[in-house]
């Protein structure tokens, strides 16, 4: 991981808490980080974008509910200015089926005043580098 600028430190922590509470379904948690006008944008063939807190909160819910069980977990934190990648490794076994899915996601969080105002589902990892403006000496 790249060393943090000061800034996002606090960011950070508060995005390994994020998905703590989504791995133990706890909504409110999960989006304490995020601005009020927050914008959530996942590709079209999963679930699309989302508008404010409000709309995410309910597409969380509802995403979620489809779990038995698995989780989401954090394998690198990524700093690029007022952006922090995030790679996932996702592991879900979901309600109506019974093999796992698995795979690794990347999640470009724009931060503005300590707040999340956007976050934006990236499946391959270098296009989620570069989009946020990561060069390839800045990640390790």
């Amino acid at each position: 991981m790249n060393k943090l600028p000061p800034s996002l430190v606090a960011e950070t922590g508060a995005l390994k808490e994020t998905y703590a509470a989504l791995n133990r379904n706890d909504i409110e948690a999960t989006v304490k980080i995020f601005d009020p006008q927050i914008a959530w944008i996942e590709p079209t063939d999963y679930a699309g974008t989302f508008h404010g807190l409000e709309a995410v909160k309910t597409h969380l819910a509802q995403a979620r509910s489809t779990w038995a069980e698995g989780s989401c977990e954090t394998e690198q934190f990524i700093a690029a200015g007022d952006k922090i990648v995030v790679i996932i490794h996702v592991r879900v076994r979901l309600k109506n089926e019974t093999e796992w899915r698995e795979g690794q996601h990347a999640a470009v969080y724009t931060f503005r005043n300590g707040k999340a105002i956007e976050m934006r589902i990236i499946d391959d990892t270098q296009q989620a580098l570069e989009w946020a403006g990561v060069t390839a000496s800045g990640a390790n």
